[in-house]
């Protein structure tokens, strides 16, 4: 089945120090840009990412400090992306937890304005879960028919998200074949900030989502306690999340 496309979407998947969207960095960036056409375009880039890459990280993907000393950092080439995902619609395999709020922190980092929160973003992973609990080479197993290779390398875990999202598409008749949907689909949360920090409540409000003032609406709190932004500012919170703070925080000052 051809994915049903308006606009180009782009698989992706990140290989970084750690785990942490706040702390970490991207060793590995590689993307598979699919066009309406069904024109595919991959790009892998290694990325230097200015810190010791811990080993229990190089077990996993086996990217060694000697591997990227010579690679740029990621500001160097953050231009270059953000110009690749500009109008694009995305997708990963659990990318809406870790890898589009860890590029967003990074994309922040190197001052390279891309709101990544106005893609439609398809995760492939939750689509699974919510079908059949499992890893991506599980699924690629029970959807492809094939042992994954090379698991936990960037370019043959996103070829493997592409393919297992084509075969999801086939295997269901209720999956709707349109980016839009999936994405909506393939959400757990409702989220405003990438980390999950602030939410919507039902009425569609930003609310906190942690704290003391878990469940207030985040402009009442900073009107009714100002000194809580700068809390947060100077916190160790993603810069995500400050920004998304700051965004309300200037808004309510426009009323």
């Amino acid at each position: 089945m051809k994915l049903n496309l308006v606009k180009p979407i782009i698989f992706f998947d990140l290989e970084t120090t750690g785990t942490d969207i706040s702390k970490d960095r991207i060793v590995e960036i590689c993307y598979i840009k699919v066009y309406p056409d069904g024109r595919e375009v991959e790009y892998t880039k290694r990325i230097n990412p200015e810190m010791h890459i811990p080993e229990a990280a190089s077990a996993v993907h086996g990217i060694y400090d000697a591997d990227v000393k010579d690679c740029p950092t990621f500001k160097e080439v953050a231009r270059e992306i953000a110009n690749e995902f500009e109008g694009c619609d995305v997708a990963g395999f659990n990318s809406n937890r870790f890898d589009l709020p860890l590029l967003a922190e990074e994309f922040l980092r190197a001052q390279v304005d891309i709101d990544l929160s106005r893609l439609r973003a398809v995760d492939v992973q939750v689509l699974y879960h919510k079908r059949e609990p499992r890893t991506l080479s599980a699924a690629y197993k029970f959807y492809c028919g094939e042992v994954l290779e090379d698991a936990h390398s960037a370019l043959a875990d996103t070829r493997a998200t592409y393919n297992v999202l084509m075969s999801q598409l086939d295997r269901y008749d209720d999956m709707p074949n349109d980016i839009e949907l999936l994405s909506k689909e393939s959400s757990f949360t409702n989220n405003v900030d990438f980390a999950g920090r602030i939410v919507y409540d039902a009425e569609g409000k930003e609310v906190f989502n942690f704290g003391k003032y878990k469940g207030m609406p985040v402009d009442a709190v900073l009107d009714r306690d100002p000194g809580y932004y700068g809390w947060m500012m100077n916190g160790d919170f993603p810069l995500n999340t400050k920004q998304v703070l700051t965004r309300i925080k200037l808004r309510g000052m426009k009323k």
